[in-house]
């Protein structure tokens, strides 16, 4: 019988989740960005490893909150948590122990988990050890730790082996031949919201949000039409910037990104809508797909 379960890839904001995640599937599908909290639902990437699959499941940072949306994004992560078979935990090595204290806190039902060092990059190995004999008072917790650089040391082997070990005997969940249960019209979504994290600064892309209203797919070319949500006027002058530039730069930034993806051309048209305040309230959260229920 063949290993297979759900994995729930957690940690703070920034912790490299998403980017781990694209590593390891060898496809560019969670949107990532350097500003936090840019992940906002779960979604599922699909990893085979030999004859075992691995569904991970990508989460919103752990953090807390009082803004409706970032509860939202809360409770997406702690469902993750409380409904799979293995937690991988990330944590960046210069990190104080703090968050994963609160982790082991959140983690209820004390689902086993793998501690990932991230971001081992950016210090010596002398650090590294460091900072794994602090977590030695934690042994008892969790079932390995390792340190990971998706830059250039780690090799997938180094954790899906260690992922697989922790699995149970189960049939496939999924298609094989298939990297995530999303749909394509989701992905082009995140493609876009990721774009505006890069092109906008400041506060401006935390309160946008992409509702796609249409995929073509015609003989030679995908056609996609996607109308971005902002919560007021000011903040549609900055996404469409002095004579439509900033819109260019989004729209081209989405566009290579899809095609990447894809491999077919792609003709991205974008519109910008204002919503007043859609992220304060549960109704306008709803009506963007945030079906918040506490």
């Amino acid at each position: 019988m063949n290993k297979c379960g759900y994995v729930s890839v957690v940690g703070r904001p920034n912790a490299g989740k998403s980017s781990l995640l694209n590593w390891l599937v060898g496809e560019k599908i969670a949107m990532v960005s350097h500003k936090a909290n840019a992940t906002r639902k779960r979604s599922n990437i699909i990893v085979m490893h030999e004859d075992d699959q691995i569904v991970f499941v990508d989460t919103p940072g752990l953090h807390e909150t009082e803004k409706l949306l970032n509860q939202f994004m809360l409770d997406e992560a702690l469902k993750a948590i409380g409904d799979c078979d293995l937690i991988l935990f990330l944590a960046p090595v210069t990190d104080k122990l703090t968050h994963y204290e609160n982790f082991l806190e959140k983690n209820k039902k004390n689902t086993k988990h793998i501690l990932l060092l991230t971001k081992i990059d950016n210090v010596t190995n002398n650090e590294v050890l460091e900072k794994m004999k602090e977590y030695e008072e934690y042994s008892e917790n969790y079932e390995a730790i390792i340190p990971v650089s998706i830059k250039k040391q780690t090799r997938h082997s180094d954790i899906l082996d260690v992922v697989v070990k922790n699995l149970p005997e189960h049939p496939y969940l999924y298609d094989p031949e298939i990297m995530t249960t999303e749909h394509m019209r989701d992905i082009f979504k995140e493609f876009i919201r990721e774009s505006i994290f890069e092109n906008i600064s400041d506060e401006i892309p935390y309160e946008t949000d992409v509702i796609i209203n249409r995929v073509e797919e015609k003989k030679d070319l995908d056609v996609v039409k996607a109308t971005i949500i902002v919560q007021k006027g000011t903040q549609k002058g900055m996404i469409v910037g002095k004579g439509g530039s900033a819109i260019k730069r989004i729209g081209k930034d989405a566009r290579l990104k899809i095609e990447k993806l894809t491999g077919r051309k792609c003709f991205l048209e974008l519109f910008v809508s204002i919503k007043k305040g859609w992220t304060k309230n549960k109704q306008g959260l709803k009506e963007l797909g945030y079906d918040v229920t506490f």
